[in-house]
């Protein structure tokens, strides 16, 4: 790749990493801290459970903060979400942990619009796809802060410690967030005849960002459960399954970097739907723990291009005024994806099993190959 693209990239890809980096850690160390808090599955579900609420919220007012902070917009929402994911693992306190959760959820929703819409308007400024590097690098983080994680887990290291030390590594990546042209036009409503609505175009990207994220999040959520309750593998083997789809997003998120300059999107994102499909059931139907990871590596090699690819066709057919919004309203909708996403697979598995809840994310995702066509069709192109 060269380096001049990574060179472009720099500031919004160093926020990708960060929050790769705290999430993959906040997954990895969550059993630590459920046996901190002394709670039941169902117990600590409603103590996360203000957290994407707290994103959600914040990523509505992302834009606003976004323009009235300007070039230090993306930087300074990047040092909080790190810095603020220390903070779980350094109470027990069933009233403070919940507190601690919103913080980190607050972050995450003004990072996650934030770099999004940097990384478009860097797309069409220098007139190159970015998008998918920029989030092959979460899962980079993502995989190597779990695998970080449970390194030190298994030295018995206390969860406040585990996550102390990633925040501060994260911290000092996110020192590379600041760019002196990092100012992220066009996040402000215009006044005036100027604010026109945004139209469908965001609308239908952010379902597609959707369906992608409850995939990939089925499998993240899941997958261990079901290798170790469903195929009666060990608690090693489950472990690799998350493990192994991050690295595989990771790897198939740079092959999409490639091919989104050689194939249309259209092409791109049907083509992974109907990947991901297949893989979300031979994981479904699978007879062993080796058939599952093949199931997952697949749907994480199809899944992966999808989310990307759809946002940066949403800031490359939005008007240039409305590019920084346009983009914003699709990362608040895609965010559902992960905040329906594990109780709606959690009810479907409670009721018919893990094998029918892997059969319905295949459906799930064949949506795409409706979506994708009428995104374009609303873009003119």
């Amino acid at each position: 790749m060269p380096l001049s693209t990574l060179s472009i990239a720099r500031a919004p890809l160093c926020a990708f990493v960060v929050m790769g980096m705290m999430w993959g850690s906040f997954a990895a160390v969550l059993p630590d801290l459920k046996t901190m808090l002394g709670v039941d599955e169902a117990q600590l579900g409603l103590l996360l459970f203000l957290t994407p609420v707290s994103a959600v919220l914040m990523m509505l007012m992302a834009p606003g903060l976004g323009a009235a902070l300007g070039r230090f917009a993306l930087p300074l929402a990047t040092l909080l979400m790190a810095a603020s994911f220390a903070l779980p693992g350094q109470t027990a306190s069933l009233l403070l942990f919940p507190l601690a959760m919103m913080a980190c959820g607050a972050a995450t929703g003004l990072t996650d619009v934030l770099m999004n819409a940097r990384v478009a308007t860097l797309e069409n400024t220098h007139a190159r796809p970015l998008m998918n590097l920029c989030y092959a690098f979460y899962s980079l983080g993502y995989a190597v802060a779990a695998l970080t994680t449970g390194a030190l887990r298994d030295v018995g290291t206390a969860p406040g410690v585990v996550m102390a030390s990633v925040s501060a590594a994260a911290l000092v990546v996110a020192l590379f967030t600041w760019d002196r042209n990092g100012r992220i036009e066009g996040l402000a409503r215009p006044k005036g005849k100027a604010a026109a609505a945004l139209g469908a175009l965001p609308l239908i990207g952010g379902a597609i960002v959707l369906v992608a994220f409850m995939t990939e999040n089925a499998a993240e959520s899941w997958s261990a459960l079901h290798i170790e309750k469903t195929l009666g593998g060990s608690p090693a083997q489950g472990a690799l399954g998350p493990a192994a789809l991050a690295l595989t997003m990771a790897a198939a998120r740079l092959g999409g970097q490639a091919l989104i300059r050689r194939i249309s999107p259209l092409t791109l994102m049907s083509g992974g739907a109907v990947i991901a499909s297949f893989g979300a059931l031979i994981a479904a139907f699978a007879t062993g723990p080796a058939m599952a990871y093949a199931g997952f590596i697949i749907m994480g090699i199809g899944a992966s291009v999808i989310a990307p690819t759809a946002f940066s066709f949403v800031g490359q057919n939005a008007r240039p005024e409305a590019r920084a919004r346009a983009v914003a309203r699709a990362t608040l909708l895609g965010y559902f994806g992960f905040f329906f996403g594990p109780p709606i697979l959690g009810l479907i598995a409670g009721n018919f099993g893990l094998r029918a809840a892997f059969v319905a994310t295949a459906c799930g995702i064949a949506l795409v190959l409706i979506l994708a066509p009428l995104m374009v069709r609303k873009s003119g192109r």
